[in-house]
């Protein structure tokens, strides 16, 4: 598939805006269910049930710090995945090529490693852009909430909880990027095991595909007449695409999602500590782990683990199906659009 990087960028951005706002409350549940206040902020002390009313509560709070930096870190993603998989698929060992490349060696890298270096380095570029986001985000889906009890009645109405989170970092700022080795930390081991699992899943599924409509064609005698664009079929490629890369990131996210679990709830109590007003000794990421095992276990290590795996599973069989189905119809449409014109000059 040839597309350019505006294709790349557009395709991207489209499909994490869209995936933001459906399983945006998924989000805000599991960051409160991995809070280390989640007992007693969100269950009754004398009862120990779950305080639904304030659990459920706001689930939205923080989304457009998300959707506003979701367009540069997922364009950024893309981006550098794309062109770094290209690259060392183009200077791999087996191919021959005449095309330039910026890589002076060969490789003899195995797929699964060419994906998961693409996904990591781009996963490294994006997080930069998306941890001040990020640490507002799971701050906002944190207020109000512990301090709605002590709004007096008739009170100023407080500001929005974006607003609220954002000022808790006006006079250090720097501590936006608070939790960026966590997060990196975090979805480093994920893409690198998801992007590979997708890549090999949706490769299966496209070639049994591809072997299905060869026989199907050869039975049905059915010939394609070259230069012609049916728009019938490329909007089946379109869906079909979107299909199988929506199944293959589905199965890949449920997977990565689980074993990346206790990486996400470290990172998730270290962004929340970032906003806390008292005065601390900054906690590695190391130290916030082996503190969490201490206190809570293994259970605590898990903690949001079903919902995170439900939602990652969704999020991202919506995201990589949006994706991928913008990224063909692009690609679809410029063949057109060049068939056209060529055949107008003739």
């Amino acid at each position: 598939m040839s597309n350019s990087n505006l294709d790349i960028w557009i395709s991207g951005a489209f499909a994490a805006v869209t995936v933001d706002f459906i399983v945006y409350p998924f989000d805000t549940l599991k960051t409160r269910i991995q809070s280390s206040n989640y007992e007693k902020v969100y269950k009754d002390a004398s009862t120990r049930a779950i305080r639904k009313d304030i659990l459920f509560r706001g689930l939205y709070q923080g989304v457009w710090s998300v959707v506003f930096s979701t367009i540069p870190s997922s364009g950024a993603f893309f981006t550098t995945y794309e062109a770094l998989k290209h690259t060392l698929n183009t200077t791999h060992a087996s191919t021959t090529t005449t095309s330039p490349s910026i890589l002076p060696i060969r490789h003899s890298l195995p797929a699964p490693i060419i994906h998961g270096v693409s996904s990591s380095a781009a996963e490294m570029v994006s997080c930069f852009i998306l941890t001040p986001a990020e640490v507002i985000k799971q701050n906002a889906q944190m207020v109000n909430l512990q301090t709605a009890q002590g709004t007096p009645p008739g009170g100023k109405r407080p500001a929005t909880a974006t607003i609220q989170a954002i000022a808790k970092f006006r006079h250090k700022p720097w501590k936006l990027w608070s939790g960026y080795t966590a997060l990196v930390g975090r979805n480093l081991p994920f893409t690198g095991l998801h992007f590979p699992i997708m890549e090999y899943v949706r490769a299966q599924i496209v070639a049994s595909r591809k072997k299905n409509k060869r026989e199907e064609r050869q039975i049905a005698g059915h010939k394609t007449i070259s230069g012609k664009f049916n728009t019938e079929e490329d909007g089946n490629a379109v869906v079909e695409m979107a299909v199988i890369s929506g199944i293959s990131a589905a199965t890949s996210g449920t997977i990565a999602s689980t074993v990346t679990t206790p990486i996400d709830v470290v990172k998730t109590r270290m962004m929340l500590s970032a906003g806390d007003g008292e005065k601390r000794k900054r906690s590695s990421s190391w130290s916030v782990g082996k503190q969490t095992f201490r206190d809570e276990g293994v259970r605590g290590l898990f903690r949001g683990g079903a919902i995170r795996a439900l939602w990652t599973a969704s999020a991202l069989s919506i995201y990589l199906g949006m994706y991928e189905g913008g990224r063909c119809y692009l690609e679809k449409r410029r063949e057109r659009t060049a068939e056209y014109e060529s055949q107008g000059e003739a």
